[in-house]
């Protein structure tokens, strides 16, 4: 049977009630799925709104190895310095030059030191802000990436399927796996694309399912009804970490197993 390494990814963390999911509940999950790496995306972690070094230190301690960003990534400045300073830290390669931090970066395998995986975060432009091309970023950065490794994880944040589809027909077979971010709301078309990539359109939120999108639902209602812009807060209650895990084969790059991760699991909201 062929050398394995299982990669644990951990959908969009919305404020208090994500950094309690994963303070519970995450060191266990990596126990469960015997998860070799971990990766975790952070830019709705501070009060659902960017992150900071306070929340990126402590994802590190419960065994997350890189934290990957969005449209949320630039929202608190305080946290620029620390994303300049390390490369576990990523945000959308595909922003305009001169940002704070890194798109992608190859880290090591927590005790396989032979190993290394590479993680590349981009964004879409569909209904979201106009940066550069993720496609052909992904296009430059993964020729980067195989030159060290040939297990790559792509966290794409972007807000159409359309959009995250055609980026997982066009980077199959350059890379392991692709995950897309953003929408919230874990979709159910886990599979692994015919050149080998394993794909999962969105991963959902980690956050307050008694919400709109992890958000206060009276807030969202009424700025869907009045038009006008109300300040959003992360809800509470029925709280949820969703995610998803792949087996990516350490000698092809290639997928060999996908699937969605919900816990404790949407059953507990339908009583």
């Amino acid at each position: 049977m062929a050398d394995t390494i299982s990669i644990f990814f951990v959908g969009d963390i919305v404020g208090d009630p994500g950094i309690e999911m994963v303070n519970t509940f995450l060191p266990s999950l990596i126990k469960k799925y015997d998860a070799d790496f971990v990766i975790a995306n952070a830019e709705n972690s501070h009060e659902g709104f960017g992150t900071n070094r306070h929340i990126i230190k402590n994802l590190l301690e419960l065994g997350v190895s890189v934290v990957t960003g969005g449209d949320h990534s630039f929202d608190k400045w305080k946290v620029f310095d620390y994303m300049r300073e390390h490369d576990h830290i990523l945000r959308p390669l595909n922003y305009p030059k001169g940002n704070a931090g890194l798109g992608f970066s190859v880290f090591p395998v927590p005790n396989k030191e032979r190993l290394k995986v590479g993680v590349l975060n981009l964004q879409g432009r569909t209904f979201m802000n106009a940066i550069d091309d993720p496609f052909s970023a992904a296009e430059w950065a993964l020729e980067k990436i195989r030159e060290e490794t040939n297990i790559i994880f792509v966290d794409f944040h972007a807000e159409a399927t359309a959009e995250k589809q055609s980026m997982g027909w066009h980077i199959d077979g350059k890379a392991s796996v692709m995950v897309g971010t953003h929408t919230h709301v874990q979709t159910n078309d886990a599979r692994i694309l015919p050149q080998g990539t394993g794909y999962l359109t969105d991963a959902g939120m980690t956050g307050s399912f008694n919400s709109v999108i992890g958000m206060d639902k009276k807030v969202a209602i009424k700025r869907l009804m009045t038009g006008v812009h109300q300040k959003y807060q992360a809800a509470k209650g029925d709280n949820q970490l969703c995610g998803a895990f792949a087996k990516v084969d350490v000698e092809t790059g290639r997928c060999v197993h996908i699937e969605p991760v919900t816990y404790p699991g949407l059953e507990s909201s339908r009583n």
